[in-house]
């Protein structure tokens, strides 16, 4: 009754401790609750009875009392096992809660093992064994299944590692302590049953302490890549040398030996099984999370189509199989703008579509690939279809609206189309397609160019030329030559254009209108401008040494004029060579006035206060309006080529007089209105220098008047203009026209091109 009173606090603890466990398995709290209850119990009956057998004079055990304490310290050994598997954390899965079991039925053999062989014949080195029944037996068998699974939650979980390790430590205690009462009153053993009662009571007494501050799950490392293995090395190292040591000793196995063996071998095989099991799988998702990748790595995150690497893929497969195959290349002409105006949401909806359109008219096999940026790519295996069809549909299919939140879009596309040119060589297909996109889109946009070997001779010249041009100044490959404007109609040289000619010694005359393109498109213009400004200035400043009234002109292009460091480049061009800022006239082409006007005319009024004039060449071919014109601060404007010649003369209506050319007269008009010199470009026949004179054009210049020259040719018509005794006809300044259109006046005799005449 005292010892039922004693251990009665240790219940009401685990009890209260259980109730208020936060974490949410009732199933784990009323197992431990359960076991540790059980256990109580049993100690309790245990005590019980060694007091009543206490008053007599000889010890006498109790066998029945023994088995039924027994029992119960086995029943509580394995709720207590099933609790800690329970816990939230500990086993996740029904394979994980295996694995644990499995692992602790190795230790918990090797322990058992150990143990019978120290107290087996012949070794007992802990003293003879009694003959024990069945209860006991399963009790003992219950402690050590419940010390090796104890050892295993202990190493394989990380947290809370000290909690679990007492709350396992204290249900090993309550089991083993109970086998220790059991087995006292069944060898009549006051001291032994004492002792596994006190044993018994502190495991309750801790599991109580850690179930009252247990709050929080459990995390188990149980992971097939690690630690696989290291619980059954020392268990099992242990019953081998226990075995050897047995044998030694001229021992034998008995039933409970052999089913010892058999049972830790059965459980190692069995965690072996589901070692390999788990690492079969664990390799097979290995496997696919690679494939996975692997396509993830091959695939365009935003369109869903292949990138550059999986278009590569393919191409390299259909290079190994030895199969024709036509790639596409694709680039969206404008999309910048879509970024730039809707931004780059839209942008990437724009992109997403043409995705899906691009797989729409694409065979079972065919590939689309987004390369990057705007750039797409279609790649067609086999025998391919007509190409000419293939591109139709594309740009048929790009071509159509794009609908946005904001309103549509209409983008076009140009497309570059190459096949196996001979042996397969994917570097060499994509360099062809690359070549042919490039024409296309250089030919107009909005079209599809097929592969020619032409392109790649244009291309290695193309290459050749911007290597040499780097070098041509230092190597004194430059010249230039001076094309005469000359008043009308006394065809008399009263200025000259500047023209940049370059030779080569291996390649020869270069034309300009081959390098001066690749100049600007590798950003050597600047470079070529700056030389060209120093002796057009140079040579202009010796002939104005020399006496002669003439102006020369220098053309500008866009990336000239918007850096910033231009204007000061005129000045120090003009203060080293000393010459009148009026002697030099800057030509500006239409396509310049294209971008952006305002920055133009700030730029332009720049150069004009330095005090040279501004001409608008090209007038008429290009993109000039009237109201940019009134704005332009310019001096002169030179009539493009395609006005004096690209219309029937027109007769005086009324009037005897020679016919002249009606746009003429119309640009002449327009700049007598703005205050505007005028010069006739192109003039090339006698009947274009009668209709431009009869226009009223003041100046002219063409291949009728004189070719492009180097500048003692032009010297020489300068010296034989001035030596004639014809009276001067223009200002030694670039031209400026009076108002109100001359009357007409008589045509002189026709000059012979190069040569000056006077009237």
């Amino acid at each position: 009754m005292r010892s039922g009173l004693t251990l009665s606090p240790v219940a009401t603890s685990v009890v209260g401790g259980a109730r208020r466990l936060s974490v949410p398995r009732p199933a784990a709290l009323l197992l431990l609750a359960v076991a540790a209850v059980i256990g109580l119990v049993a100690v309790v009956a245990g005590v019980a009875v060694m007091v009543t057998a206490a008053g007599q004079p000889k010890p006498v055990p109790s066998v029945g009392w023994a088995e039924v304490v027994s029992l119960a310290a086995a029943t509580s050994g394995l709720l207590f096992g099933t609790g800690l598997l329970c816990l939230p954390g500990m086993a996740p899965t029904v394979g994980a809660a295996t694995r644990l079991s499995l692992d602790g039925l190795i230790i918990a053999v090797a322990v058992w093992f150990v143990g019978w062989v120290l107290v087996a014949e012949p070794t007992r080195l802990l003293g003879s064994a009694p003959v024990v029944g069945a209860p006991i037996l399963l009790a003992t068998a219950s402690a050590a299944l419940i010390v090796g699974l104890a050892t295993v939650v202990v190493f394989r979980v990380s947290s809370p590692r000290r909690r679990l390790g007492a709350l396992a430590g204290g249900s090993a205690a309550t089991t083993v302590g109970g086998l220790g009462v059991a087995t006292g009153l069944f060898q009549a053993d006051e001291g032994l049953a004492v002792g596994g009662a006190a044993v018994a009571v502190a495991g309750l007494l801790t599991v109580a302490l850690v179930l009252r501050g247990f709050d929080r799950p459990c995390e188990s490392d149980i992971d097939p890549t690690r630690r696989e293995g290291e619980h059954a090395v020392l268990p099992i190292l242990a019953m081998a040398v226990s075995a050897v040591y047995h044998h030694l000793q001229d021992g034998r196995f008995g039933p409970y030996g052999v089913a010892a063996f058999s049972v830790g071998g059965f459980a190692l095989v069995a965690r072996q099984y589901l070692t390999l099991h788990d690492v079969r799988r664990y390799a097979r998702r290995l496997v696919e999370g690679e494939a996975h990748f692997r396509e993830l790595a091959h695939t365009d995150a935003l369109t869903g189509l292949a990138n550059r690497r999986g278009l590569l893929r393919d191409l390299h497969r259909c290079a190994e199989r030895g199969t024709g195959c036509v790639l596409f290349l694709l680039d969206l002409d404008g999309f910048k703008n879509v970024n730039d105006v809707r931004g780059h949401d839209a942008g990437d909806a724009v992109l997403a579509e043409v995705g899906r359109r691009l797989r729409g008219p694409l065979r079972s096999g065919d590939v689309a690939a987004r390369l990057g940026g705007d750039e797409f790519a279609v790649l067609l295996p086999g025998p391919p279809p007509t190409t000419d069809q293939v591109g139709e549909r594309l740009l048929a299919a790009l071509g159509a609206a794009y609908e946005l939140p904001e309103g549509p879009v209409f983008l076009s596309a140009s497309i570059g189309i190459a096949g196996w040119a001979g042996q397969p060589d994917v570097e060499l297909l994509l360099r062809h397609a690359d070549l042919a996109l490039r024409y296309a889109k250089q030919r107009g946009k909005n079209r599809f160019e097929r592969y020619d070997v032409a392109y790649d001779q244009l291309l290695s010249r193309r290459a050749t030329l911007e290597h040499e041009l780097r070098g041509a100044i230092e190597r004194d490959e430059l010249r230039l030559v001076f094309q005469p404007v000359a008043s009308l109609p006394s065809v008399r040289p009263v200025g000259a254009e500047a023209l940049l000619r370059w030779r080569h010694p291996e390649l020869g005359a270069v034309r300009p209108d081959e390098f001066i393109p690749l100049a600007e498109e590798c950003g050597m213009i600047a470079k070529l401008g700056a030389w060209v400004l120093d002796q057009a200035c140079y040579q202009l400043s010796r002939w104005l040494a020399d006496g002669h009234d003439v102006w020369v002109s220098v053309n500008v292009s866009p990336r000239e004029l918007h850096a910033p460091a231009y204007v000061g480049q005129v000045t120090d061009a003009l203060r080293v060579h000393r010459v009148p800022p009026q002697r030099l006239v800057l030509e500006v082409t239409e396509h310049a006035v294209a971008t952006d006007l305002d920055e133009l005319i700030r730029r332009l009024t720049a150069l004009r206060r330095t005090g040279v004039r501004i001409a608008l060449d090209d007038f008429g071919a290009g993109y000039s309006s009237l109201g940019q014109l009134r704005r332009l601060p310019l001096d002169i404007l030179k009539i493009d080529h395609s006005l004096v010649a690209g219309h029937e003369p027109v007769h005086p209506v009324d009037a005897d007089g020679p016919a002249f050319a009606p746009m003429v007269d119309i640009v002449m008009r327009l700049g007598h209105q703005l205050g505007l010199g005028v010069i006739a470009e192109g003039v090339t026949t006698p009947t274009e220098l009668a209709e431009v004179v009869a226009a009223g054009c003041h100046f002219g210049q063409g291949a009728l008047l004189g070719w492009g020259v180097p500048a003692e040719h032009l010297e020489a018509m300068l010296e034989a203009a001035t030596s004639s005794k014809a009276p001067p006809v223009a200002t030694s300044a670039p031209p400026v026209l009076a108002s109100g259109p001359p009357p007409p006046r008589r045509l002189p005799s026709l000059p012979v091109p190069g040569q000056p005449v006077s009237e």
